[in-house]
């Protein structure tokens, strides 16, 4: 049976002046659980490289819980997610510097495993299936992604046992699928979507920025731009929305498209000539050699 809240559980928690990093699970529930004491408690999920995107999601934790609750932030490069010809040696692996951004903004707990400490018995042999949702778009591009995301995201939430986890909407699509797995499969964790950060240019914060050129990074900004255009365009229906997309991204210098779209978030599939309510405008490309993503949600009409 997997390990998780049962009704007669104790709470468990207090509180620490800085953050602690731990290694392994035994020295992390020793410091994430040091009493018994009753007060809510918060996980932050991530694979390292922080920025202010990450910032977000552990000031939005440590709102959630309060001074008296606990707030603890993952670091794990999750070998399961990256497909053949990814970028998992080289993607980037900042552990003192993403220690210093956690407790600045509120951790104070972070797990930073091994590999073998995750996986102690080897690549898993049984793993969370994405389903449909994990086969479009991402999933589509990448196959078996989220089929690893979601079994790191669920060994993950049975070690923290946390009461709230916290997402970034950059992801949506993860975002999506990790919030229709607890509810699907009965986990006892709510999941909370945080608003993507920008810079001041609209560029989406993302670790994989830092692959940018100075010159690639000015031909990402046409991403952002595309979602915008479809935004504002989203009074006159989903057609309107598709076509100011596109024209914005056409001939846009040094981007490879590989999808733009306007996606149902309740299952993530293409949404309707027909559609109207919330919707998310997602897009995915090639900015030189680094793949990206990005998406704003929007009220179709």
């Amino acid at each position: 049976m997997a390990r998780g809240k049962q009704p007669n559980k104790p709470q468990r928690t207090p509180k620490v002046h800085r953050a602690v990093v731990t290694r392994t699970v035994d020295d992390f529930e020793a410091a994430f659980w040091p009493d018994e004491q009753p007060v809510d408690n918060a996980v932050v999920m991530t694979m390292g490289a922080l920025h202010e995107g990450h910032a977000a999601l552990i000031r939005a934790a440590r709102k959630q819980v309060g001074r008296e609750g606990r707030v603890a932030v993952t670091v794990f490069v999750n070998p399961l997610q990256f497909g053949p010809g990814e970028d998992l040696e080289r993607y980037p692996r900042t552990l003192d510097d993403d220690v210093r951004l956690a407790e600045e903004h509120g951790a104070d707990v972070v797990f930073a495993p091994s590999a073998e400490e995750v996986y102690p018995n080897g690549e898993p042999q049984v793993r969370m299936a994405a389903g449909p949702m994990g086969e479009r778009f991402e999933g589509a591009t990448r196959p078996g992604h989220f089929d690893g995301v979601l079994t790191v995201v669920a060994k993950l939430l049975h070690i923290t046992d946390p009461d709230f986890a916290f997402f970034g909407e950059k992801d949506a699509q993860q975002l999506a699928i990790i919030q229709r797995m607890v509810a699907d499969l009965d986990f006892d964790v709510e999941i909370v979507g945080v608003p993507t950060v920008r810079e001041e240019d609209g560029l989406a914060l993302s670790s994989r920025n830092r692959y940018l050129s100075a010159e690639d990074r000015e031909h990402a900004l046409a991403l952002s731009k595309a979602l915008f255009a479809g935004r504002d365009a989203a009074a006159q229906g989903p057609k309107a929305v598709r076509e100011a997309a596109s024209a914005a991204l056409d001939g846009a210098e040094g981007v490879t498209l590989d999808y733009l779209a306007l996606i149902d978030p309740h299952d993530f599939s293409e949404a309707a000539d027909d559609f109207q309510g919330e919707a998310v405008l997602a897009v995915a490309a090639k900015v030189g050699p680094t793949r990206l993503i990005d998406n704003v949600r929007i009220i179709v009409r």
